[in-house]
């Protein structure tokens, strides 16, 4: 017989109203009975509280308490489910990917946009879904939400009340879940067996700056008095203003001690420095182009290669190199290679 854990991190899959509003009380026992959950034919669900948050309230020393669980249980049960809030959700589905790599067992986080307290809740659907794909012979950290099976490294919450909130961004859905009937629309290439690996270093002094007209490069430069590295979410294929208060400068101050990465302000598509002179300047300033990962992809694994290194070559490496799915190869280090390729070629002409 197969066995299912659920570990509760509390949400509003788990909240009822108070007169404060919303708040994560509900235990996760409590969860799965009202989503009508039992231990059926087949296989056996067991559960444990390891933590009672809103997701607002998740932070990073917060992913090495969920990621050491999800470690321990991978020996002992065939699956894994996490309720979660949605708000952070895909940061820490993230961070598990990292974190946990190797995973030999589904890992499936999932929540749910209206209280299980409340008629009409999502939470019953999302639960069976997760629980369902659980016991499939599929590997991996996922988001399961309305019917969708989703790479976690790859997803994004797109939505903040719809109950479709999420979608895979850049990659394609996993599978969907009819019922008791998983159909699959694409399997993440396999990797050579090798044990479970639990990695939890990370540093989460790294700070997220949206690129705005009229950024003053002073902010920046403040920021990097703090941050060991920061994420610029720039427009579309990116690139750093250099005309009037002129952040490029910043840039090029700060990248030579600490590490900056580019990702987009649009949804799909990512990052392409070699396209645009704006992107060439900032690749040429040492701009790490993030690719096709998502924004919490690429503000994770910032984190997780500064919690390993201090190098900015080291973390440029570490950013570009493809470790779970989390950025196509053809958007990221093959887009910075070819350029220093041709740069290498004008310099010796």
């Amino acid at each position: 017989m197969k066995r299912i854990l659920v570990l509760g991190t509390g949400g509003t899959i788990a909240s009822a109203k108070t007169e404060a509003g919303y708040k994560a009380t509900l235990r996760v026992e409590k969860v799965l009975k009202m989503a009508g959950v039992e231990r059926q034919d087949g296989f056996r669900v067991d559960a444990r509280d390891i933590l009672n948050l809103d997701s607002t309230l998740i932070q990073p020393e917060d992913w090495t308490v969920i990621a050491k669980e999800v470690y321990n249980a991978l020996s002992d049960y065939d699956g894994i489910v996490i309720t979660h809030g949605t708000d952070t959700l895909a940061y820490t589905a993230s961070a598990l990917s990292f974190m946990v790599r190797n995973v030999n067992k589904p890992v499936i986080l999932t929540g749910s946009m209206l209280p299980i307290t409340e008629p009409g809740s999502d939470a019953p659907r999302n639960i069976r879904t997760a629980i369902r794909f659980a016991v499939e012979d599929a590997p991996g950290v996922y988001i399961a939400f309305m019917d969708k099976i989703m790479l976690g490294v790859r997803a994004s919450k797109v939505h903040s009340f719809g109950l479709n909130a999420f979608q895979s961004i850049n990659y394609p859905d996993i599978a969907y879940v009819k019922g008791n009937e998983v159909i699959y629309r694409h399997r993440p290439p396999t990797r050579a067996p090798s044990e479970p690996l639990m990695d939890t270093a990370i540093d989460p002094d790294v700070v997220h700056v949206r690129l705005t007209p009229g950024l003053d490069p002073e902010v920046l430069l403040a920021i990097s008095e703090r941050a060991h590295g920061i994420i610029i979410e720039g427009y579309g294929v990116g690139g750093i203003p250099y005309r009037g208060r002129n952040p490029l400068k910043a840039v090029v101050r700060i990248a030579r001690e600490k590490p900056i990465v580019m990702t987009t302000q649009a949804l799909y598509g990512g990052v392409d420095l070699t396209r645009y002179e704006v992107g060439r300047k900032a690749l040429n300033a040492g701009v790490i182009p993030a690719g096709d990962m998502t924004k919490e992809a690429a503000l994770v694994k910032l984190m997780w290669a500064l919690g390993h290194t201090e190098d900015v070559d080291e973390v440029r490496n570490v950013m570009l190199r493809n470790y779970v799915e989390e950025i196509s190869p053809a958007s990221g280090h093959l887009q910075e290679r070819d350029e220093r390729n041709r740069q290498e070629d004008q310099d010796q002409g």
